[in-house]
């Protein structure tokens, strides 16, 4: 078997695409202080960053749910043909609801997002829990499970006025998190020696 043309080897491939990133090394780095310039607007402004959230759920479920009726009308059978649909037009309703009423779609996904959190950490401290009982490191497994947890019952405890921010804040560290990222991958193809 070869290792040139379209293989991972090295005359093509992997070896060629990191050689060609390398040369946009400053783009990308550029990429990652945007994303970072952003997440600290997103901070600096939390309530908008949450509305701003907010309409992008709306955006994607407005099109997860025309994409879902598009589907319906491929299928062969009467009753899948009507779960589609009726699973289509419920997601469109979702969208409009989310750009009529953004505050309570804040509030219904804050909601959400403090209990996946709290169900999470349970998780986590029954799999700290698991490990420990198999004699193996723990303590990390068993931190992360504790700040999980109480970072949802605080976003619970302070629901509904939780969800003015907590979204917000969310996406803020978020970008902060991906252009960071993208720096140091961008810094990391400068330094890089062939």
């Amino acid at each position: 078997m070869s290792m040139t043309g379209n293989t991972l080897g090295p005359q093509g491939g992997l070896g060629e695409g990191v050689k060609a990133l390398r040369a946009r090394w400053g783009w990308i780095v550029a990429l990652g202080v945007i994303f970072m310039i952003s997440g600290v607007i997103a901070l600096g402004s939390v309530v908008m960053a949450t509305q701003t959230a907010v309409f992008v759920v709306g955006i994607m479920m407005i099109m997860a749910g025309v994409s879902e009726i598009f589907t319906a009308f491929s299928v062969k059978e009467w009753g899948k043909f009507f779960l589609w649909l009726l699973l289509g037009l419920l997601y469109v309703a979702a969208g409009v609801i989310a750009f009529n009423n953004p505050l309570l779609t804040s509030a219904i996904l804050t909601l959400m997002l403090g209990w996946a959190l709290v169900i999470g950490g349970v998780v986590r401290g029954y799999i700290a829990w698991q490990v420990r009982e198999a004699g193996k490191p723990w303590g990390w497994v068993a931190l992360s499970a504790l700040i999980t947890l109480l970072l949802g019952a605080m976003i619970i405890a302070k629901w509904p006025y939780s969800s003015v921010y907590t979204l917000g804040i969310f996406l803020g560290v978020d970008l902060l998190f991906i252009g960071s990222a993208w720096m140091g991958v961008g810094l990391a193809l400068k330094n890089k020696k062939d």
